[in-house]
């Protein structure tokens, strides 16, 4: 319950402090005045609509069964407060909100109905309705729906799973022939971590081979004079052993040379050249052996990942078959329990239909295909006619019966704009009754042209304007007598309007 409001600077109005009551508070006033414009204040402070004033403060008792994680509701009055400057700030007691969080923790605790609002028969209200009834009815159907919507939404994230899984196989044509290809680049060089630099050194031997060979062909004959400069040495008598050990020496080291040469002479040399052209393409596109070994593997990977797609798609097809049919089994059962519930509402709406002059209403099911609310596209028909050919006054007296039904055992605040506009006396007569009674159950809000309404308010709220300034008064019961009889007989009404006013006040 919203138990005080405090605005200011709000279009023309300079400042709006009131208190309000549980029950019925009833809004009147000349056209014009303002009415609208401060129940938009008030619809805005619960995310409901765009906040115009500087500052507003909506003091209210916190329902039972609002809880939040993200903010504290320890207390029992809530305050929730817009501040507009360069851009609104609301604030829910003192701890930063977002509009859209307001509107998500308070949705189901404030409602609006305007007469020029079309809402209130869409196939998830009407269904929401009958569910609700339901959970009051049945403990265990809200367990069950609720385990059917989580079914399905684990049902929609599969389904798109594999609609992505397919779409990747349709793709996978291309991209597999292109795997295969590098693939089989790679493996046919089938390069090992080294070999690269193996064979620079192989060939930078090879190339020092024809200069070993030419250099030592020249040097050879130096053997054939080895006698002679002993032969000299002798005769000068000096030592020549050591000539001899370093010529022996070198005849070692040059089988050294040959051997080397008998080596690489069994090298093709044109099959290193080869082999080392073919790694350094490789060196060149990813950088080093090691590196094209890596690219490979993650290659072979992603390949095996294609090859497994349509195992996986026939997988996933057959659980989203075997999901799909528990789906519609579980909808099945949901519809059954709704119609047997339409029913029950339906005897139950009669003595509201026929309070309000209305025919006999009937929900009509419509099977459709398979979705979060299940099979059931719902509608509703007043003896044949469909929703969508009623007048105003007949659209606005059938919210009013479905909202008495669904109020049994809840609780919250609803503002109705001009919802008894454009009816008959009896008419009137009849949406005053209905909306006293459904505040037995609500806090109501009521913006109202008619008298029999404002005769049955617990408050009455008068908003008025003058010198193009606004203003709200919370109305004593001689001001209440005043104003309803402005109400029936105008600005300037006579003593009979008076007199009626009087009488109706009293009833």
């Amino acid at each position: 319950m919203i138990t005080r409001v405090l605005i200011k600077e709000l279009v023309s109005f300079d400042k709006i402090a009131l208190e309000f009551s549980a029950g019925l508070n009833v809004i009147t006033g000349p056209s014009g005045a303002g009415k609208s414009v401060f129940i938009n204040a008030l619809l805005a402070n619960f995310g409901l609509a765009t906040q115009e004033a500087k500052l507003c403060e909506v003091e209210l008792i916190k329902p039972t069964n609002l809880s939040s994680e993200l903010f504290d509701l320890d207390e029992e009055s809530l305050i929730i407060k817009a501040i507009k400057k360069d851009r609104v700030r609301f604030f829910l007691n003192e701890q930063n909100i977002s509009k859209k969080a307001l509107k998500e923790l308070f949705g189901g605790y404030v409602s609006y109905i305007s007469v020029r609002d079309k809402k209130g028969f869409e196939n998830e209200t009407l269904l929401t309705l009958i569910d609700s009834f339901l959970e009051r009815k049945e403990s265990s159907y809200k367990e069950k729906l609720e385990h059917f919507q989580q079914q399905y939404k684990k049902y929609v994230k599969d389904a798109n799973t594999l609609a992505q899984m397919k779409q990747n196989a349709k793709e996978a044509n291309e991209r597999l022939e292109f795997l295969r290809f590098e693939i089989a680049k790679i493996e046919s060089i089938n390069p090992k971590e080294g070999e690269y630099e193996e064979l620079l050194e192989i060939k930078k031997r090879l190339s020092k081979l024809d200069k070993m060979s030419e250099i030592l062909s020249e040097i050879e004959p130096i053997f054939e004079y080895e006698d002679k400069i002993a032969e000299l040495f002798t005769m000068l008598n000096k030592e020549s052993s050591y000539l001899s050990d370093a010529l022996n020496q070198l005849r070692s080291d040059l089988e050294d040379i040959d051997t080397l040469k008998e080596e690489l002479s069994e090298i093709d040399i044109e099959e290193v050249l080869n082999r080392l052209e073919e790694l350094n393409t490789l060196i060149k596109r990813f950088g080093s052996i090691s590196e094209a070994n890596e690219y490979l593997e993650a290659k072979r990977k992603e390949l095996e990942s294609f090859e497994h797609i349509e195992e996986s798609t026939k997988e996933l097809e057959e659980r989203l078959q075997n999901t799909l049919a528990q789906l519609q089994k579980e909808a099945k059962e949901l519809s059954t329990l709704r119609k047997r519930a339409a029913k029950t509402i339906e005897n139950e709406l009669q003595g509201y239909l026929e309070a309000l002059k209305l025919p006999k209403i009937s929900f009509i099911f419509e099977a459709q295909e398979l979705n979060a609310l299940g099979i059931d596209r719902l509608n509703l028909s007043l003896e044949g006619s469909k929703i969508e050919t009623l007048s105003g006054g007949e659209f606005n007296r059938v919210r009013l019966a479905l909202l008495s039904v669904a109020a049994q055992n809840r609780a919250g605040v609803i503002i109705l704009d001009e919802i008894d506009a454009n009816v008959s006396g009896d008419e009137s007569i009849a949406i005053a009754n209905m909306i006293s009674n459904l505040a037995k159950h609500y806090q109501v809000f009521a913006i109202s042209h008619q008298a029999h309404l404002s005769a049955k308010a617990n408050a009455h709220i008068l908003i008025s304007k003058q010198d193009k300034k606004s203003s709200a008064t919370i109305l004593d019961k001689e001001q209440r007598v005043a104003e309803i009889a402005r109400i029936v007989g105008g600005e300037e009404y006579n003593e009979e309007s008076l007199n009626f006013a009087k009488t109706l006040f009293k009833k």
